[in-house]
């Protein structure tokens, strides 16, 4: 008797779980050769309000943990990555790269994720400083993080992009809720897995499939995120129209194609903080 092979049905990444779609829709994906690989849950503007919810509550939290504790969590993501390096190999596999590419892609990504968890606990040294003052006084500025954060991931490089983008938003504690590539998801859904049985606390990285033409408008007007990080976004006309809504409530909206070098990219999800505090005698 043939072995039957079921076909994955990959679900949102919400709040440490894996719920469908309020709406039930779901839509298919396909391999570089058209053969149907998957059928994966079309996100809503409703799964991106509870993906908010899910952030923010989630956000204090892990803000608030030390960065040690961060950096260790990102190396145990790492860790259950190289665990299972051959499924996201042939995953990346599947649409267009050969498969030594692929494992290339996979290889930089896991040694990304360790390159951030390095940076957790250097970020306040090399971002905050002792600011000179004239008078009794001591002066710091201390980096902190926006808060909740709102990213569209760029098609290319489906799995090492996913992960530049979560990485540099979450090291330094915010939350995170990540639309990735529509055509290609299922590195994204696999890596959902690996936070879910890692030490990531639940609702610090939401997972939205679908399209980000659809999704992304409610993300960019919400009054309780604080960031958006645009570099998926393809098309001009919407990353304007995003831009636009995220003005309305002052977000900070890293625009596409900005190509900022690692540390810059860290930095650019940080508020700075300045204390003053008086000397003593």
């Amino acid at each position: 008797m043939a072995e039957l092979e079921i076909k994955r049905t990959a679900k949102l990444f919400i709040g440490g779980a894996f719920p469908r779609s309020e709406s039930g829709r779901t839509y298919e994906v396909f391999d570089k050769n058209k053969q149907f690989l998957a059928n994966v849950t079309l996100g809503s503007k409703k799964d991106a309000r509870d993906a908010v919810t899910a952030a923010r509550s989630s956000f204090s939290k892990w803000s608030q943990a030390t960065a040690y504790n961060r950096g260790q969590v990102l190396y145990r993501v790492a860790e259950i990555m190289q665990g299972r390096r051959e499924q996201f190999v042939t995953e990346v596999n599947t649409w267009s790269k050969t498969k030594k590419q692929a494992e290339i892609e996979v290889d930089k990504a896991i040694d990304l994720l360790v390159w951030f968890a390095g940076w957790t606990d250097k970020l306040s040294m090399t971002t905050g400083s002792n600011n000179p003052v004239a008078g009794p006084f001591f002066n710091f500025s201390i980096p902190e993080p926006t808060g909740v954060v709102a990213a569209i991931a760029p098609s290319q490089n489906p799995l090492l992009s996913l992960v530049e983008i979560i990485g540099s938003i979450v090291l330094s504690g915010n939350a995170v809720i990540v639309i990735p590539s529509e055509k290609q998801p299922l590195t994204a859904v696999s890596l959902a897995e690996v936070f879910a049985t890692s030490d990531v606390p639940g609702g610090v990285i939401n997972i939205l499939t679908g399209s980000y033409k659809e999704i992304a408008p409610w993300l960019a007007s919400h009054e309780d995120v604080n960031a958006l990080d645009l570099s998926g976004v393809s098309d001009k006309a919407v990353a304007l129209d995003l831009e636009k809504s995220g003005a309305q409530t002052l977000k900070r909206v890293l625009r596409p194609n900005a190509n900022l070098p690692g540390l810059e990219r860290i930095k650019f999800f940080l508020e700075t903080k300045t204390v003053w505090h008086p000397r003593g005698l």
